[in-house]
């Protein structure tokens, strides 16, 4: 029987795919976790919306985060034996796609817009928020010397921008109104 439990991170290390051993607040780390938390707040958009075109889109999206977890969790330094998924610009550009095709269907952006709505356009909210934060750690890992492929940050950034849109297109199909930001000026 696999046991979930290895007892190999009780010292506060642990070991990225290819066997080099880093302590868990490694950026790294740090960086997949956070996709990982990206990933599961998806997940609960997707539970949330209810909406069977947006479930497939949520889920493929979900099965990128995966490949981009398993691309930030491998020793850049170290050849693997397993095969990893890809992340390719078309992943990218269907994104892009979803973006436009939402974007024709809602009213004009006059003003920013505060997160809320609905509880799916809420969550949504959450996880855009936590993709910017993945993105910033991906571009603190590049700037510190820590290799990262270039289009992990590219999708985590049209990845914030189809999450921002999303928000809007989840309230605007569940006929929720956007509240607007009206800036106190004294």
């Amino acid at each position: 029987m696999f046991k979930i439990y290895t007892k190999t991170g009780d010292t506060g290390g642990t070991s990225l795919i290819g066997g080099i051993r880093v302590p868990k607040n490694h950026i790294r780390i740090e960086s997949y976790g956070t996709v990982d938390e990206l990933n599961s707040y998806i997940g609960m958009v997707n539970d949330l919306c209810a909406n069977e075109e947006i479930n497939v889109w949520l889920k493929e999206i979900q099965d990128r985060l995966f490949t981009i977890g398993s691309m930030l969790a491998t020793a850049p330094e170290k050849e693997t034996k397993m095969k990893l998924p890809d992340l390719l610009d078309t992943d990218i550009n269907w994104m892009e796609n979803l973006i436009d095709t939402m974007s024709e269907k809602l009213p004009e952006m006059r003003s920013f817009i505060l997160p809320g709505g609905n509880i799916a356009s809420s969550t949504c909210h959450v996880a855009r928020c936590v993709c910017r934060r993945a993105e910033r750690i991906c571009v603190a890992m590049q700037e510190e010397g820590e290799f990262i492929p270039p289009i992990i940050i590219r999708y985590l950034n049209r990845l914030s921008d189809f999450l921002f849109t999303l928000c809007r297109y989840i309230s605007y199909i569940n006929n929720a109104k956007e509240v607007l930001w009206t800036a106190r000026i004294k």
